[in-house]
């Protein structure tokens, strides 16, 4: 016998996916996006560049291998919501300590399963990013567009989810010290900084430059995070007052914020890029990386022409700033996830130009 549906996601646009609730049991409205990875779904849910959004997995089957201790990116989950096909709720994976609703129940994330997310995907590639809301079933058509119209969508982002009180993550044998500013940052990357001996301090998105010159620091991390760059402006004066002083490394929304320091602009790509198979080409080798990516904004590429940045990366199926560097100030940054996990390992090169590059200013 089926169940008879007991949740619907409603487009702002009016269109209605009906499912089945699992996790949190409440209503939420939030912008509705995609990700096409097929594994990954504890890192996207506590990635915090999900913060007010909602993510329909293009991948089927969810839930299978259920969560463990050491994958989350964050320690408090800020996703808007989950879309998914099919979820299993009885995992088969050794590491594996709870299920994925058990987590979700406990950061009131909600989800629907039993959606027909192949439909859905296409409706936001071709109709874009839109809200949309995750309610009853009971609620009419109507009354879910009234809620959706009557919403403010919120720009408290990066200041949501950036920690509030400095942190410190010290390496084995550390030789480097980074300052990473912290605009919802993943655990992978400082992950992947200890284990290239640097110790990492944490600082909130609003840190100030002499607090930064007080640490004294080999390099300079500028993180990923959710929302329009241009609402970052903490971080934006801190690359001003700071670049050419220090080897500065930025990723997805630091790479942002780096571009609009430099004088360039951004803007609001249609859907996004999410997942785990994005072809990246690296213009000064030639070589196709494989990517992870997550992000809803881009560097205009036209506005870069009247900075001193240099492209270095450009997206294969858009053609979408991917990279930019100036040599001159020991300044980089990318578009995607080096840090990827689970996902490519093409671009962590990318990490240890950036070790390079302290090495470099050091012995200077």
């Amino acid at each position: 016998m089926e169940f008879e549906y007991n949740k619907k996601l409603v487009l702002e646009d009016g269109s209605e996916y009906l499912g089945y609730a699992f996790g949190d049991d409440c209503e939420r409205i939030t912008e509705v996006v995609f990700n096409t990875s097929p594994v990954g779904y504890q890192e996207i849910i506590s990635d915090p560049s999900y913060t007010y959004q909602t993510v329909v997995m293009a991948y089927p089957l969810i839930g299978n291998y259920g969560i463990a201790e050491d994958d989350f990116e964050t320690e408090t989950p800020t996703i808007g919501g989950l879309v998914v096909r099919d979820y299993n709720d009885e995992p088969s994976n050794f590491r594996s300590v709870k299920t994925l609703a058990c987590v979700m129940r406990e950061y009131h994330i909600p989800g629907i399963y039993g959606v027909d997310t192949r439909k859905l995907v296409r409706s936001i590639r071709d109709l874009g990013s839109r809200l949309a809301i995750i309610t009853d079933i009971k609620t009419s058509k109507e009354e879910a567009l009234a809620k959706i119209n009557a919403f403010t969508p919120l720009h408290d982002a990066v200041s949501k989810v950036s920690r509030k009180k400095v942190a410190e993550y010290p390496a084995e044998n550390a030789k480097y010290r980074v300052a990473a500013i912290d605009c919802g940052m993943k655990q992978n990357i400082v992950r992947s900084l200890n284990a290239r001996a640097c110790d990492v301090t944490v600082f909130p998105w609003n840190v100030t430059a002499d607090e930064i010159d007080k640490a004294a620091p080999d390099g300079i991390f500028i993180s990923n995070g959710p929302g329009d760059p241009t609402e970052a402006v903490p971080v934006i004066e801190l690359v001003k007052k700071l670049h050419g002083k220090y080897p500065i490394f930025g990723i997805c929304l630091g790479h942002q914020i780096i571009s609009l320091a430099y004088g360039a602009k951004t803007y609001k790509l249609k859907f996004g890029h999410r997942g785990g198979n994005h072809p990246v080409k690296n213009l000064s080798t030639g070589k196709i990386e494989i990517t992870s990516q997550n992000h809803s904004y881009a560097v205009d590429k036209e506005s870069l022409e009247k900075t001193p940045l240099r492209v270095t990366h450009i997206n294969i199926l858009d053609s979408t700033i991917e990279g930019i560097e100036c040599a001159e100030d020991n300044i980089f940054s990318v578009q995607y996830h080096p840090e990827s996990a689970p996902g490519p390992q093409d671009s962590a090169y990318l990490f240890d130009r950036f070790i390079k590059m302290m090495e470099e200013k050091r012995n200077a």
